[in-house]
């Protein structure tokens, strides 16, 4: 098992999970964050961190599809390792449906 982020992140960017993970398997985009799947341990201390409930086990219904879109940007992307303030409209966007086809950002973030 491994614990993956979906779209509700996207557009909001807490950063409160990246402060508790152990073994630093976040990655920052421009406008969400992931988590790399084969580095991730499963210790689970990041989902309840999470105001979007972006973090998800990948043992829920159809997360395939998140756990490689996980993967691939977390290779793409610099590590996260320090709480930064969410993105200005976070609190507008948080609970917002299709937020992976009308803000989703390959970009990658700053890091740090």
């Amino acid at each position: 098992m491994t614990y993956i982020v979906n779209d509700a992140c996207i557009a909001c960017k807490y950063t409160d999970c990246v402060e508790v993970c152990p073994v630093d398997c976040f990655y920052e985009g421009e406008n969400m964050l992931v988590i790399h799947p084969d580095e991730c341990i499963d210790c689970g201390v990041c989902e309840p961190e999470c105001p979007a409930d972006a973090i998800r086990p990948d043992t829920e219904p159809d997360m395939e599809k998140w756990v490689e879109f996980n993967r691939k940007y977390s290779e793409m992307w610099p590590v996260i390792i320090t709480k930064k303030d969410p993105l200005p409209d976070a609190e507008a966007r948080d609970g917002e449906t299709g937020k992976l086809e009308k803000y989703f950002s390959e970009a990658p973030g700053e890091g740090g």
